[in-house]
């Protein structure tokens, strides 16, 4: 009896989907795949959350179009989400980042059974990582496996409440209006706004100078 395996795979471009479809049908095993697809986080976290199965495997695209009703606002958040709701479910990320704080964050916050760099990838590379993750292995693509040799690691990190002020911030959303937004005081933003241009090394104090400063470092 063939092995079922349940898969979700998100990505705001539909013929990269395609492409994992095709690596994913073609890998040689007695198993039949079940494939989901979304192509932006409310779409995929309306398909986590009313599952009936959880999933086995999830592929997600970093950067994809919001969901900020429910704080979802990349493909980290719904790994997040996963692993919260589906704890069995091995997790792939790919991205087009290549900051060494990124990865980093990425690595330390989730630990996903993959992680691969979009300018590593090509249909070989990506049935050598499928393969591996079938057999219950973890997959870094080269780029990533060079940055986790890189040490230390700078230890920067932003918590949750952290990355939807920079979020609201870069979308124009002016301070005095994110606690319409956040569950936080306006005294707790404007702190937490400080702290940030602290981290980040903000040399001026404007906050598009924030939001530049937080997009070169990944963070965005």
């Amino acid at each position: 009896m063939a092995t079922k395996i349940n898969i979700i795979i998100v990505d705001d471009h539909p013929f990269i989907i395609e492409g994992y479809k095709n690596a994913i049908n073609s890998y040689g095993d007695n198993t039949e795949f079940t494939i989901t697809q979304a192509n932006d986080c409310e779409t995929a976290y309306n398909i986590i959350v009313g599952a009936q199965q959880p999933f086995d495997i999830a592929f997600f695209d970093i950067s994809m179009p919001p969901y900020p009703e429910k704080n979802i606002f990349s493909g980290e958040d719904l790994a997040l989400l996963v692993k919260q709701q589906m704890p069995d479910c091995r997790i792939i990320l790919l991205t087009m980042h290549t900051e060494l704080l990124k990865i980093n964050t990425i690595v330390k916050t989730i630990n996903p059974s993959g992680l691969i760099i979009k300018n590593d990838l090509t249909f070989d590379e990506l049935l050598v990582a499928f393969d591996r993750i079938m057999k219950g292995q973890n997959y870094y693509s080269q780029t990533v496996v060079k940055f986790v040799s890189q040490a230390p690691f700078d230890n920067l990190e932003i918590d949750p409440f952290d990355k939807q002020i920079l979020f609201h911030l870069s979308k124009g959303t002016k301070t005095k209006d994110i606690p319409g937004y956040v569950p936080l005081s306006l005294s707790a933003v404007e702190k937490r706004k400080l702290n940030l241009k602290e981290k980040l090394e903000v040399k001026g104090g404007t906050d598009i100078e924030l939001i530049t400063e937080a997009r070169n470092k990944g963070l965005l």
